[in-house]
């Protein structure tokens, strides 16, 4: 037996500003996050470092296995696994896994999880009709799940497998192209464009324009406005008309704030919004390309959006800080918009953050 346990201890404060609030394993790439991927593809349940919930197993056929939180498993690489064919010396050299170094590795990482996720949720199952009112190319690679609502839209799986989660809904008039995933609870607007590889984690709402980019859950972007090459964690919400910029107008090679060397350093051709849980901003809020938002950041003013925007920010240049009650009441009322708590846990984690500022 496998007692599998993942640390990501060593590489937390690379991923900032999504691991502020969560491990690495729990962030979303593809369909699945990283710990429900291993979860799945081993049978069993997974520990991660810092959790309480879960106590190591025991016992002479229990075979401890670490491995970094940051490591995005694939089925060819847990066949291995299993049977024992790995080394931990070249392990990491294999190219049947993907290793989130830098946040924006989550947007360029996420076709191929996407495929993967596809392949390891849809595979021997059935998927529930597809109503004769939604235009589709390439049927046979979308797969929607049950409760799921769909009216006069367009599917096209061509690219790229198309996932439509348990009740959820794609309105009338939204043109999607795969690879794509919107995950349980989530909803796309009337008239909304994706392009893959996109994925809108549960219980978001979204709407506008969105290409190459990973919503976690529980966020909307819900209006007009662009979104590409992009990550936005969980509570967020994006203002009506928010747009960010991805290319720089040189076409040079971006550069995004990075937490460990306190500099910016390079992230490729193309880099959008890398916004932290319950961060917000206004209507009409234009973001530079390479922007890092941190946690709970209330972001609203004229112009581009400095390039890196600190944690329980109130305002963008010059900001304030966040008053710790009032962001807590902000949230709490954010989390009753979708019948949800701020919870005790939550509150701590928060806290944590404010006392580092």
């Amino acid at each position: 037996m496998i007692q599998l346990v993942l640390d990501d201890t060593q590489v937390q404060q690379h991923l900032f500003p999504f691991t502020l609030t969560r491990s690495s394993a729990d962030i979303r790439i593809g369909i699945l996050t990283i710990r429900q991927k291993w979860e799945k593809l081993l049978g069993i349940k997974v520990r991660v470092n810092g959790d309480e919930y879960l106590e190591p197993a025991q016992g002479d056929n229990v075979h401890p296995v670490v491995f970094s939180g940051n490591i995005i498993p694939s089925q060819s690489f847990i066949h291995d696994l299993v049977k024992g064919n790995y080394s931990t010396d070249n392990f990491l050299q294999q190219s049947s896994i993907r290793i989130l170094q830098h946040p924006w590795n989550i947007f360029e990482y996420n076709d191929w999880a996407l495929r993967e996720d596809f392949t390891l949720i849809t595979t021997g199952r059935q998927s529930q009709p597809i109503p004769p009112s939604v235009v589709c190319i390439n049927p046979e690679n979308i797969f929607i799940e049950e409760g799921a609502k769909l009216q006069y839209c367009i599917l096209n799986a061509s690219a790229g497998p198309v996932y439509i989660g348990k009740n959820s809904e794609v309105m009338e008039g939204a043109s999607i192209r795969g690879p794509f995933a919107l995950c349980e609870g989530a909803a796309v607007k009337m008239g909304t464009r994706i392009y893959g590889a996109t994925t809108i984690g549960p219980y978001s709402v979204v709407g506008g324009e969105i290409k190459n980019s990973v919503i976690f859950g529980y966020s909307n972007k819900a209006h007009d406005g662009y979104l590409g090459d992009s990550v936005i964690g969980e509570w967020c919400n994006l203002g009506a008309g928010t747009t960010n910029s991805n290319i720089k107008n040189t076409a040079s090679n971006v550069k995004v704030w990075n937490e460990t060397t306190k500099d910016f350093i390079t992230a490729g051709l193309k880099c959008g919004l890398l916004m932290g849980d319950y961060s917000r901003c206004s209507v009409n809020t234009s973001f530079n390309t390479g922007t890092v938002v941190g946690t709970c950041a209330n972001i609203f003013g004229a112009g581009l959006m400095p390039k890196c925007i600190p944690s329980f920010s109130w305002g963008a240049k010059d900001a304030a800080k966040y008053e710790f009650e009032k962001a807590l009441r902000d949230i709490t009322n954010w989390k009753k918009l979708k019948n949800q708590l701020l919870t005790e846990k939550e509150i701590q984690k928060l806290q944590h953050i404010f006392e580092r500022i």
